[in-house]
């Protein structure tokens, strides 16, 4: 391709609403432009990246045994209703109505539509297992995109869905798909980790997410000193702290509670500032409302500098949502703000208490009474600790400080781009997904799910792969792998660019010729830096009259000189090094 002939519409300043240097060097490399909030029109070179990060996607998913199809993006929302994460989505989800009256949703994924697509055509054990994906635009009306194509309404995903007949061959089918996501990435070349995670609002048994470590990424990674323990913040369990005997006795010297007028001060933070305590000398006292009708209540205990983690509390008590602020004051006969774990154990389902919460000598905490707070409550005095609607148990946010079988918990920053899970009988039982086996006996298929983050995986190895100039691509995806810059504005030297071009061309390498000749080589030079070709033929007076053109690597600006007749055979050389290396970054992880 000559650049003359292509879009590449390149910008010198930074856009003023681009946040994170992959929106800002994608909008200045001339990679997208914006539409409208969360909305991107990928241009040529944006969309020849896409292309490859998909070419690789797919030929992992079809060597690993996957069957590619598309499924619907406009999906009726009677089959989000029969699982019930219409509700989960919530307002996240996108929906309109038809000129039927017809309810309907533009998918964020597709669970439901492949499970009916599934149920209608598995009869028999001898079809399975099978798994079959898509690569396909979602859509999910985030409340407030941002960092560009990291967090937009419209993305592309590599989703895909196994089906098994049984617990053995769904670990199969997960182990298949998890050692193919390696390999995806391996050939990307973005440096990742892989944690466990929760499954979310996906549910399921397990799952694993592939994560890109980085300081601008929103998902955060926890991880022990060693490297022995890797989870994200919603899975990362930490340690209950050890029994302490002193704290015991001292219990027993506390005195009683005293309750102390505190008008207006509803906050953690007003609280402290009133009292003259700290967060961590605090207990938060949140309500929520679980169970199938949403009628259960639940009170969950969490010191006051601990947020309460909500797919921990997923995992213990299933769906649950903040309690509305009637629920509250009917609950603790308090405004919000108010609330405190005594004498609440009556008036709730469970009652959750975390574990440094229960570790605690005494806690100032709310009094079950407007405008009121107590002091010198003491867990197992005030409160009970055991009991039939009591749990103990982790459920707060791990913390710096905190540790995971004894060793210390380091959290870092990371782009999401990939995650498995292990969905079971979730949507095949809601769906009627079923087959006879071997007896002729009706059973649930158990799924797995499998999702990538084509958009992602573009942004992320930008955040990891740039410099002051520009981007620093690795060459599996590159828009193009080598640069021929034409930077003499003599015959004779377009003639010897010429020549190469069409050589690199005829050798099968991708490569884009800058033949603009209304651009000065300094702003050739810019470009070629700012986009991120890994690898820069240069191409002027000075050398040919040396009887030498310029080979460039873009990652550490290494320069060598060879005569013209030698660059294929170098370029060769110099592309297959650099693909071996961007495989073994990625193998290095964080």
């Amino acid at each position: 391709m000559r650049w003359s002939k292509s879009l590449i519409p390149t910008l010198k300043q930074v856009p003023a609403d681009a946040e994170v240097p992959s929106h800002q060097l994608m909008i200045r490399a001339g990679f997208i432009r914006k539409l409208g909030s969360g909305s991107y029109s990928y241009l040529p070179l944006g969309w020849r990246v896409l292309n490859k990060i998909i070419g690789i996607v797919r030929d992992e998913m079809n060597a690993a045994g996957a069957l590619e199809v598309l499924l619907p993006s406009v999906q009726p929302i009677e089959l989000w209703q029969k699982t019930g994460r219409d509700v989960d989505y919530g307002e996240t989800m996108a929906r309109f109505e038809d000129r039927h009256g017809r309810l309907n949703v533009l998918a964020p994924t597709a669970e439901e539509v492949v499970t009916h697509v599934a149920a209608g055509e598995i009869k028999s054990y001898r079809q399975l297992p099978f798994n079959i994906y898509q690569i396909s635009f979602k859509f999910r009306d985030e409340f407030r995109p941002r960092f560009g194509v990291l967090r937009s309404r419209e993305f592309i995903m590599k989703d895909a869905y196994s089906f098994d007949a049984d617990a053995e061959s769904l670990e199969k089918s997960y182990r298949i798909m998890y050692d193919a996501y390696r390999r995806v990435f391996d050939r990307c070349g973005v440096p990742y980790v892989i944690v466990e995670a929760e499954s979310g609002e996906m549910g399921g048994s397990g799952s694993h997410q592939f994560t890109v470590p980085c300081e601008t990424g929103e998902d955060i990674i926890v991880t022990t000193e060693n490297g022995s323990y890797a989870a994200n913040i919603e899975k990362a369990g930490v340690d209950a702290p050890p029994p302490n005997p002193e704290a015991v006795a001292t219990r027993e010297k506390v005195g009683p509670p005293e309750e102390v007028h505190t008008p207006g001060v509803g906050t953690i933070e007003a609280v402290c500032k009133f009292l003259k305590t700290k967060p961590r000398e605090m207990i938060k006292t949140l309500i929520y409302t679980a169970g199938e009708e949403g009628t259960d209540t639940v009170a969950c205990l969490v010191r006051g500098d601990h947020d309460v983690n909500p797919e921990k509390l997923t995992q213990l008590i299933g769906h649950h949502e903040l309690a509305a602020p009637e629920t509250i004051e009917s609950v603790t006969g308090a405004g919000v703000g108010f609330a405190g774990p005594a004498g609440l154990v009556e008036k709730v389902s469970k009652l959750l208490v975390d574990h440094s919460v229960a570790a605690m000598v005494a806690g100032t905490t709310g009094a079950n009474r407007t405008d009121y707070h107590v002091r010198r409550i003491v867990p197992g005095r005030d409160f009970p600790l055991e009991g039939e609607k009591v749990v103990v148990a982790d459920i707060r946010n791990a913390v710096e400080g905190d540790t995971r079988e004894g060793r210390k918990l380091v959290f870092k920053h990371g782009i999401e781009v990939g995650q498995v899970f292990k969905l079971g009988a979730k949507y095949a039982t809601r769906l009627g997904c079923e087959f006879l086996d071997e007896n002729a006996e009706s059973r649930t298929c158990l799924m797995g799910c499998y999702g990538i983050g084509i958009n992602r995986i573009f942004a992320a190895a930008i955040e990891t792969g740039h410099d002051r100039d520009g981007i620093s691509w690795p060459v599996s995806i590159a828009p193009y792998e080598v640069l021929v810059l034409g930077a003499s504005p003599k015959p004779e030297g377009r003639a010897a660019a010429e020549k190469l071009y069409r050589e690199l061309r005829a050798g099968g390498v991708d490569v884009l010729y800058d033949d603009r000749d209304d651009v000065r080589p300094g702003v050739k030079f810019k470009d070629a830096d700012l986009i991120g070709f890994p690898l820069r033929i240069v191409v002027g007076d000075r050398g040919l009259s040396e009887g030498v053109v310029e080979v460039v690597r873009r990652s550490d600006k290494e320069m060598r000189k060879v005569p013209p007749s030698e660059v294929p055979a170098l370029v060769a050389e110099e592309l297959a090094a650099m693909r071996a290396e961007c495989a073994a970054r990625a193998n290095e992880g964080p």
